[in-house]
């Protein structure tokens, strides 16, 4: 009877685990691992007390086209490893530290297999862990060596405990139809066909689908899904002075099926182009000191570069006292309980937003990359900043994260990165009173016209040589200079919009938000990727994340702008051949 009893029982049993997901060899290969680099004891060495592995794991997809034909298509699977080895304590360990070793280690493993053997991810792991224990009992050394020739008035922890997450979601596998979209990137490039006076230009499309995988020490235990889709299109054009103009448009999405329908895109190519030829045709602009209005896409843009690039603090490392090292503080450092806007605004970073009056937002996610559970977070009250975007690293007057690490960073941390930016002001007006407003603070001091701004170049589309020109220039007496004005108008006093070209602020900073007159009543979504190079410099980087930036046109007492002095190069010598139909 008792035999009879547990029949039921074992099939029950074999019922389940039948029903049960197959484990996951990735999982499991990082788990063991971990367990037994937990148990390591060398002797004289001290042992690690934090161990991370972070793995991406991602299909990518891209296509490049000009005037109609593919320049480049590829396809690729892969696999990047991150593994991490703390030794010391959550009070003092090896990063944090400017003469030590980060990013990969030292001593060369090889690639991460991309295929689910489980042998060959236990072996990665085995070396890499090993390679990156010892990188970081030598940076340790270091750095206690460093120590005693410096004087510290202030040790804060290095590292902030958190409590374990599990969190296991299914990576996306949107597969994307290769050849059509091939197709429909040649068709958009083709656009530019009918724009003679377009020098160059191109449109690409890049899909990315995949995640990322994170087990600790700690017991977290994460499986992310991450993607993205863009279709990216770039134009640039010579004036007759030799300066050259440019812009690009960006259709961002987290698959493709989301994107803007190919007619949508292709008036967004139109468009552009139709701005690159105005550009190349307009006046040159002149020195200006006053009133500006930023109005739409750009006071999002606005505050995309001067509010949320500093609201992520870095931490002076160990040894670092001189400027460069890649250190690079925030204009907000300090500041908590300090108005940096006017009363009416209030900003804040919301993760688990998805849109925004029916338009999709990009900058949402689960989990961050040191696995904290990020919630929304009040940065700006009534014109006051209240908080930062925080990692795990702990900062003067706050120790634990708000789930923000989002980057990749320096010195061994990780990088803080705003989600969903939401910029409001309970004080607004119509766009229209905006220009109004303007032009009456321009005759009250006497001045001809008033400037406009409707896009910035950012993220940029410039070259490496010319971001490099404008971080050397007298304008960038910030930590955080600005991206150039592309679309920038006149406004004169009959309600005439003149576009002109080629100026670029001067001391336009943080600092500068607390000068805004007045908000508009509408409310721009402008979704970009961000990397943390200057300008979010297009291409600048192997890593970026998907944020948004929801904000209101808004009309600053009074700014400076000034031509571009630069070397122009000259036109060219033969004209351009003729395009066919």
């Amino acid at each position: 009877m008792r035999t009879l009893a547990l029949v039921p029982i074992l099939l029950a049993a074999v019922a389940a685990s039948a029903q049960a997901p197959a484990p996951d060899p990735m999982l499991r290969a990082m788990h063991d691992e971990m367990e037994r680099s937990l148990q390591l004891k060398v002797p004289d060495l001290q042992s690690p007390y934090f161990v991370e592995y972070l793995i991406d794991q991602a299909d990518n997809f891209g296509v490049t086209a000009s005037l109609g034909g593919l320049l480049s298509r590829r396809a690729d699977h892969f696999r990047s490893p991150e593994v991490r080895v703390r030794v010391g304590d959550y009070q003092f360990d090896n990063t944090n530290f400017a003469g030590g070793f980060f990013g990969r280690a030292r001593y060369d493993v090889g690639s991460f297999p991309i295929e689910n053997s489980y042998s060959a991810m236990r072996r990665y792991l085995w070396l890499a862990t090993d390679s990156a224990y010892k990188t970081s009992v030598e940076t340790l050394s270091r750095k206690h060596a460093a120590l005693r020739n410096l004087s510290v008035s202030e040790q804060l922890a290095d590292f902030a405990h958190e409590q374990p997450v599990h969190l296991l979601r299914p990576l996306a596998e949107e597969k994307i139809d290769q050849d059509a979209w091939s197709n429909r990137v040649r068709k958009l490039s083709a656009v530019f066909d009918k724009f003679p006076d377009v020098k160059a230009s191109s449109v690409e499309l890049e899909s990315s689908q995949g995640g990322f995988y994170l087990v600790n020490s700690e017991g977290t235990e994460v499986r992310a899904p991450e993607s993205i889709v863009y279709v990216r299109a770039r134009a640039s054009a010579q004036a007759p002075d030799g300066m050259v103009v440019r812009d690009a448009a960006t259709f961002l999405s987290p698959d493709a099926a989301h994107l803007p329908s190919e007619a949508e895109m292709t008036r967004g190519v139109a468009d552009l182009a139709q701005a690159v030829t105005a550009l190349a045709h307009a006046p040159k602009g002149e020195d200006y000191s006053g009133p500006v209005l930023f109005e739409g896409e750009a006071g999002a843009q606005l505050f995309a570069q001067t509010l949320g690039e500093n609201l992520a603090l870095t931490r002076r490392p160990v040894g670092g006292g001189g400027r460069g090292g890649g250190f690079q503080p925030s204009e907000l450092e300090g500041r908590i309980g300090a108005r940096v806007l006017p009363e009416s605004f209030t900003v804040v970073d919301d993760p688990t937003q998805k849109e925004w009056h029916g338009q999709m937002l990009t900058g949402g996610y689960e989990v961050d990359r040191e696995g904290v559970i990020p919630q929304p977070l009040h940065l700006v009250e009534k014109g006051v900043l209240k908080g930062y975007l925080l990692t795990r690293q702990p900062m003067r007057g706050f120790s634990a994260s708000n789930g923000r690490a989002r980057l990749p960073g320096a010195f061994g941390v990780s990088g803080a990165d705003f989600s969903n930016l939401f910029v409001t002001s309970s004080e607004t007006v119509p766009v229209a009173e905006l220009k109004k407003k303007l032009i009456e603070m321009c005759q009250a001091r006497d001045k001809p016209y008033g400037i406009i701004v409707k896009r910035m170049d950012f993220p940029s589309s410039a070259s490496v040589q010319e971001v490099r020109q404008i971080l050397t220039g007298e304008q960038t007496s910030s930590a955080h200079p600005v991206s150039l004005p592309i679309m920038v108008y006149k406004l004169y006093p009959d309600g005439r919009e003149e576009l002109v070209r080629g100026v670029r602020f001067r001391g336009l900073n943080t600092r500068s938000l607390k000068d805004i007159m007045a908000a508009g009543d509408d409310s721009a979504v402008f979704a970009f990727e961000d990397n943390r190079a200057p300008f979010a410099l297009m291409g600048a980087s192997n890593y970026s994340v998907e944020t948004s930036v929801v904000a209101p046109s808004v009309l600053i007492d009074d700014l400076e702008l000034h031509p571009v002095e630069e070397e122009l190069p000259k036109l060219p010598v033969v004209p351009a051949p003729e395009l066919l139909p």
